[in-house]
This record gives structure tokens, C-alpha cells and sequence, in this order.
């Protein structure tokens, strides 16, 4: 299997669950991150970043620096935009979390959502094996959530599904884009 990156970053993926983590000291030891340093993270362009903020994809960031719920939210998004187009993200992100500016009508935090995301993909082992054992996978991580609302947890999974899937097809079209390589150097 070719090298593992935690979900939306360049950092390499050791495995471990409760991915977010990683970044909480470093965001709390300098009271949120600078737009060059979530750069850095996730390897994006600032323009990229600065255009999904002012699209309302991701929260505004506060005096100039992004927190826990706006980076959670540029990794979520990072991780799906091989494969699925902003708009659709977007609308993704908004039919689990609503307004991305607005953090009352969250179904669950963006850190806990990309948490999942990544406990899920851990769990799948970056494979699509069938649906049928991802939405499997996707109510067994979500079976420890405390929403109690039938229709929200129910697009909660299906937002998970739709996310894994949309990672593991990223995933897939990066290694035929490295074949593709190989094949036109020979």
C-alpha cells in the first residue's frame, strides 16, 4: 500500500484513532493556528483556504487565526476535493453541521466529525471492501455519539458513508495517477 497521510494532511498517518488530537497542543500553545501554518498542515494554497472562508465553507477564522472547528473543517474538506466537487462538500458539510459560521445547529463538533472519519477510514483499512461493511463500520463508530435525534443521526451516517467513500475513490485515483505516471515515463 503506498504511503498513508492523516486525512487532508501531508502528515504521515501512524494508524492511531482520535487523529485530531495531533493538532490540539500546537493550537492551544499558540492560541489557534496562522493561515501559513495550517498551510503548512495540509499543504494547501492560502488563496484555497482564504476562497472555501469567504464561500462559507469553513468558519471565519478569529483575529487572524483558525481554531480547533475551522481546521477540523479544511481537513474534512481537504480530504474529499480529489474526488467530489467544493459545491457538493459544501453541501455535505452543511447537511451534517448547517452553517459553518453558526455552531448551534451542529449535529456534533467538526473535530468529533473528522475523528470518525478517520476511525472509520482506520477501520476500512483505505478499502471500499463492499458499502454494505462501510455503513457498518460508520454506525459502530457512531453508536458511541450522544445525538439522540433519530433523522440527524441518520444523516450523520450517511454523511460518514458518503465521505469514506468519496476518501477511499481519492485514494484509488491517486495510485491510477501514479501508474499513468510510470506508463508515460517508459
Amino acid at each position: 500500500m503506498p504511503q498513508q497521510f492523516v486525512p487532508g494532511t501531508k502528515i504521515e498517518y501512524d494508524g492511531k484513532k482520535g487523529m485530531f488530537s495531533l493538532f490540539q497542543p500546537l493550537i492551544k500553545a499558540t492560541d489557534g493556528l496562522t493561515l501559513g501554518q495550517v498551510c503548512t498542515i495540509t499543504g494547501l494554497e492560502a488563496s484555497t483556504i482564504q476562497n472555501w472562508v469567504k464561500r462559507g465553507f469553513v468558519a471565519r477564522p478569529v483575529n487572524k487565526k483558525y481554531r480547533e472547528r475551522q481546521l477540523a473543517r479544511i481537513l474534512l474538506i481537504s480530504s474529499l476535493r480529489d474526488c467530489m466537487k467544493i459545491d457538493n462538500i459544501g453541501e455535505l458539510m452543511k447537511a451534517v453541521n448547517g452553517n459553518a459560521n453558526d455552531e448551534s445547529d451542529d449535529i456534533i463538533s467538526e473535530e468529533r466529525l473528522y475523528d470518525m472519519f478517520c476511525e472509520i477510514l482506520s477501520e476500512t483499512d483505505y478499502r471500499p471492501n463492499d458499502t454494505n461493511n462501510i455503513e457498518e463500520v460508520v454506525k459502530k463508530v457512531t453508536a458511541s455519539s450522544d445525538i439522540t435525534d433519530k433523522n440527524a443521526y441518520k444523516r450523520l451516517n450517511t454523511a460518514l458513508t458518503v465521505m469514506v467513500l468519496t476518501f477511499i475513490a481519492s485514494e484509488y485515483k491517486r495510485q491510477a495517477d501514479g501508474f499513468l505516471e510510470k506508463l508515460l515515463e517508459e
